[in-house]
């Protein structure tokens, strides 16, 4: 099936909109293809402002109708509790806030941007996809993350070559309770080492040490700047640890 296909079969569609490469090019395409959609941004501790700031543009980019909704994902203490299948209570949250505010707007089809390199498995996220019956177009059409990329490109999308992030919740290790500082240390030290030029990168929480994983090849970056790299984490962190193993 090719995603004109799948758009001629649901025409109206509200869209889970994260502002990363996969969910920004379904946006382009379903406007392509002449659809009526909505994206609906889901605005939590678990995302940082960047995020937020990239869906507004991409939309506006678009002439794409879109709404930010708010949701306080830490009060949930299944969420909150940080258990091994925390992403199946957030997906679950994060898409049930979605469907409620689409079918207030008149939307019954909601659709996401899982493509076809996502590895279904028995991943949490995706058995709440499965259970609240959400498509995934990328998915059901083959598109690979790869030719996500290409299409994003010679669209002329900004998002097409950004890096795949994944939600600060995950820097913080399994069983270990998520607290808002724990988020927003995370989120301020990450957009410290972006605003140096590392690109691809993760602080994990351990206790409270900040451990960085970046690319083989910034190691030398990384070193040329320990000092000061090290200064600036601490101030949140009581020790800066570097990950050896190089991030693939």
């Amino acid at each position: 099936m090719e995603l004109s296909e799948f758009f001629q079969k649901y025409p109206k569609v509200a869209l889970a909109f994260s502002g990363g490469v996969d969910s920004a090019y379904l946006l382009y395409a379903a406007i392509k293809e002449n659809a009526e959609v909505q994206a609906y941004y889901v605005k939590s501790s678990f995302q940082p402002q960047f995020e937020l700031e990239d869906a507004k543009r991409l939309a506006e980019q678009l002439h794409a109708r879109y709404k930010i909704l708010d949701l306080d994902v830490l009060s949930d203490a299944r969420i909150a509790k940080n258990p091994a299948d925390r992403c199946y209570y957030c997906k679950k949250r994060i898409f049930e806030a979605i469907l409620d505010a689409a079918r207030q707007d008149g939307f019954s089809v909601l659709i996401d941007g899982t493509n076809a390199s996502d590895d279904a498995g028995d991943r949490p996220g995706m058995r709440a996809l499965r259970e609240l019956s959400v498509h995934s177009p990328l998915r059901e059409c083959g598109i690979t993350k790869e030719e996500v990329r290409k299409r994003s490109k010679e669209a002329g999308l900004f998002t097409w070559n950004k890096p795949a992030y994944a939600c600060l919740a995950t820097r913080i290790s399994s069983g270990t309770g998520l607290t808002e500082r724990a988020l927003r240390v995370t989120e301020t030290a990450e957009a410290y080492l972006s605003s140096l030029g590392f690109t691809d990168f993760r602080i994990r929480m351990l206790d409270n040490a900040a451990k960085i994983q970046i690319p083989e090849e910034q190691f030398p970056k990384i070193f040329a700047m320990r000092e000061k790299v090290t200064d600036e984490l601490r101030k949140y962190y009581d020790a800066v640890l570097l990950d050896m193993e190089a991030r693939g």
